[in-house]
């Protein structure tokens, strides 16, 4: 199962506000061994909604969505989730609940549009002001406000993924000084054949000096990426390059 994130919103697209779901969401899988698979971020657009939906259900992902559940007009992803999946929009008992628990008669007329939701969606508590989120399948919808997604987040892992755990990685990082990348491409290759099971990188760094350095990475269980990593500077030091470890 892959894991990704839809960050929705046109002030992330306009720049009028920064995103600080992804770098918390990779931190938040990491404590599992787990990778972010991808990541999108998508205006308040109603059909590059609908796409969207629609593409991760039907890929099987694991999906958290952040923003457009709300109560305003431009709030569109209850109805959009329900339109991917072709499901009618119905008002939530226990949505309808805990609305009006948290605003009694102020739930009327207007928040109360919060808990019109896809048919068949389960609720994920919301501990701050109690106005919660869904879930259809393995899309899980959560608030834009980090402070009431976050928490909503863990115990949509606690409780729907308890048992959802990666294994363990090891990463290593080396500077390869005065490198050229495209010399280095047949030995990630061969490093890649050698052990499928790993991930290898490159990123490239043009200094000031004219000069350029290589970060390569190598990730993967511990033993084999141990074994690479000295495959790979072994034949480094080979050509002479010097190496130093991150």
């Amino acid at each position: 199962m892959q894991i990704g994130i839809l960050i929705i919103g046109d002030e992330l697209l306009s720049g009028r506000r920064q995103d600080k779901h992804l770098a918390h969401v990779i931190g938040v899988l990491a404590q599992r061994h787990l990778d972010l698979s991808w990541a999108r971020y998508v205006g308040d657009d109603e059909t590059n909604l609908v796409d969207s939906f629609h593409d991760i259900a039907t890929r099987g992902d694991l999906c958290f969505s952040f923003g457009g559940i709300g109560a305003t007009p431009d709030d569109i992803t209850r109805q959009c989730v329900a339109r991917a999946l072709n499901l009618p929009i119905v008002r939530h008992p226990g949505a309808v609940k805990e609305i009006e628990t948290q605003f009694s008669e102020r739930a009327y007329p207007n928040r109360i549009r919060m808990a019109d939701l896809p048919e068949g969606a389960g609720l994920i508590p919301n501990p701050r002001n109690r106005i919660p989120g869904f879930s259809v399948g393995h899309i899980h919808c959560l608030p834009g406000f980090p402070e009431l997604a976050w928490p909503m987040m863990e115990w949509v892992m606690e409780n729907h993924y308890p048992d959802l755990h990666g294994a363990e990685t090891t990463q290593y990082v080396m500077k390869i000084h005065d490198g050229q990348e495209s010399e280095l491409i047949a030995l990630m290759e061969q490093i890649q054949r050698d052990y499928p099971s790993l991930k290898v990188s490159s990123l490239p760094r043009f200094l000031a000096n004219g000069k350029s350095e290589i970060e390569m990475g190598i990730k993967g269980e511990k033993a084999e990426a141990q074994a690479a990593c000295e495959a790979i500077k072994t034949e480094l030091l080979g050509r002479d390059l010097e190496v130093t470890m991150l």
